[in-house]
């Protein structure tokens, strides 16, 4: 891991919500590293940090403290617009729940992304990928939650981010529907090349990780890389 090209550095990163007189330290001075096209878990219980680690690495929150860069560009510091040209550039975004529009057809909730990306797939091309050729002028209503989410997938995907940030992505899913979602993180992972961080507090999940990264009351507390990584149908839930 020590010879491949670091995507993301953090150091040092603390972030403290204020609630009227009460401090809430989410992040305690977090240092990692994420590489160029790995496959990474950010795994933890609910509070532990991981989902404000993953949003300030994404660009949507700024830390307390601390610095973070994607390769030489400072993401601490700087104007909110340009946090808003680095979400749009570089990373996608897949959530627990889908946040797809009911009125628009699977390709149309695509199409959001893809006009107004640099160089993107097709909606076809992106919906394809995730195993959707079928359903795409279906609406979300007539999709079951795993095909909803493998659309909030090809979404993220369509723009060709470098990076591609999950929350918790089968945290609204059964445990077959959520393999399925699974295999296709990992599908894009591979073909594309894409640098691929999931969020969940399932310990299963982790091992089709390149690395584990565990974290405990807003620190780094483990870091483990697997020599044996599992396809998500090798998975025991």
């Amino acid at each position: 891991m020590a010879e491949q090209q670091v995507v993301f550095s953090a150091k040092g990163l603390t972030k403290v919500y204020t609630m009227g007189e009460v401090e809430i330290h989410a992040l305690r001075g977090v240092d990692l590293e994420l590489y160029r096209g790995e496959l990474v878990v950010l795994l933890g219980a609910s509070g532990s940090g991981k989902s404000t680690l993953l949003n300030i690495l994404g660009g949507l929150d700024a830390p307390t403290g601390g610095d973070v860069r994607y390769g030489e560009q400072h993401l601490t510091g700087v104007s909110d617009r340009q946090l808003t040209l680095f979400r749009r550039e570089h990373v996608g975004f897949v959530f627990q729940f889908y946040n797809l529009i009911p009125s628009l057809t699977a390709r149309e909730n695509v199409a959001i992304v893809t006009e107004i990306a640099k160089s993107p797939m097709t909606p076809e091309e992106a919906l394809d990928l995730v195993g959707l050729k079928d359903r795409m002028d279906h609406f979300p209503a007539q999709l079951s939650g795993g095909e909803q989410q493998r659309v909030a997938i090809a979404r993220a995907v369509a723009k060709k981010p470098a990076v591609l940030m999950c929350d918790e992505p089968t945290g609204a899913l059964d445990s077959k529907t959520g393999i399925k979602v699974l295999q296709v993180l990992k599908d894009i992972n591979q073909e594309l090349g894409t640098t691929t961080a999931v969020i969940t507090h399932n310990e299963i999940i982790g091992e089709m990780a390149n690395r584990v990264i565990r974290l405990s009351d807003g620190r780094v507390s483990d870091i483990h890389i697997n020599e044996q990584i599992k396809n998500p149908e090798e998975l025991h839930w």
